[in-house]
């Protein structure tokens, strides 16, 4: 991501829970939990954040350092490797630092068991030396705040998951919540948009803030090449078929998946291994992001023998549905 791309990503990112948008449960928990902490002047408790990909999970952890006044250190489970990778991170921790570990189902085992002691209690053991002559040395922290973000919260530990003093279950946009987010993000882009247009890209959304963000951006880019300084249906419209996203919010990927299940497999039920490679996709993929929301648009669904494309896929994909 180009240092242009990172600006315009945390210009369109709200700064506080008053100006986020959607997951008002969670915002109000959350603004309590916080709350709390500056009356009894200590770090938040612990934060669980979970949830599919793009509804804002790393964008309300920036926010719990920011209505925390505290800083906020970001990492991510794939790059904690080892209880040693761990180890140096927390021990330059300073007193409410908050700690952000994206995908933190991802960290190593080890790891893991290091972070139990050091969310319960502030400290690490470290093992010092190998073969009979190793010790442990014990590494007082100093308290702090870990917000940890996960797409999969089944795949954590029960001892880490019960460590977090709250849980949030991060749901999908309404319809309602993504135009105000999509007017929202105009405005900051220095643009117009008509109500018609947010409808007509929030409906295409998918229920995820990030899609709408990117949406956005490209028919902002259209509007930009075209001469207008404000966003129509039309610009929303012809840019939508220059990219190839449906009426459903269905991408060129998502139908490919869909057609292969209709024509090739004869719509019998197809194991994942067998799609990820027809579809020249990781399985990972398929399943944390492409399934998901053709299953909760009725579209395909999972059986005991595979994935399966349902009525309703076979009628978008004939044009009944588009």
């Amino acid at each position: 991501m180009s240092d242009e791309e990172r600006e315009l990503e945390a210009r369109l990112r709200p700064a506080s829970l008053g100006e986020f948008v959607g997951q008002a449960k969670v915002s109000g928990q959350l603004s309590l939990i916080i709350n709390a902490s500056k009356i009894h002047e200590r770090p938040v408790d612990h934060v669980l954040l979970a949830g599919p990909p793009g509804l804002g999970k790393t964008t309300l952890a920036m926010i719990v350092a920011h209505e925390s006044q505290r800083p906020l250190r970001l990492t991510s489970g794939p790059a904690i490797q080892s209880a040693g990778d761990l180890a140096a991170i927390l021990s330059a921790l300073q007193f409410g630092d908050v700690l952000f570990i994206d995908e933190i189902h991802r960290m190593s085992r080890s790891a893991e068991e290091m972070l139990y002691l050091a969310m319960e209690d502030f400290r690490v053991d470290v093992m010092v030396g190998k073969g009979p002559g190793a010790s442990s040395i014990s590494l007082e922290l100093e308290p702090f705040t870990l917000v940890g973000a996960t797409t999969r919260s089944g795949m954590l530990p029960t001892p880490l998951r019960d460590r977090f003093g709250f849980t949030a279950f991060l749901e999908y946009y309404s319809q309602d919540e993504l135009e105000s987010v999509i007017v929202s993000s105009a405005a900051k882009l220095g643009y117009e948009i008509t109500a018609e247009a947010a409808a007509l890209l929030a409906s295409r959304s998918r229920g995820t803030p990030r899609i709408a963000n990117r949406l956005l951006r490209r028919v902002r880019d259209f509007a930009l090449v075209n001469g207008s300084s404000a966003i129509t249906v039309e610009h929303v419209v012809e840019t939508m078929r220059i990219f190839e996203i449906d009426q459903a919010g269905l991408d060129r990927v998502d139908r490919q998946l869909l057609e292969l299940l209709a024509t090739k497999f004869s719509a019998r039920p197809v194991g994942l291994s067998t799609l990820a490679v027809a579809l020249g996709e990781e399985q990972d993929t398929i399943e944390a992001v492409i399934e998901p929301y053709l299953i909760r648009q009725g579209l395909l669904h999972r059986t005991p023998r595979g994935r399966e494309i349902t009525e309703a896929g076979k009628a978008h994909l004939s044009g009944i549905l588009s």
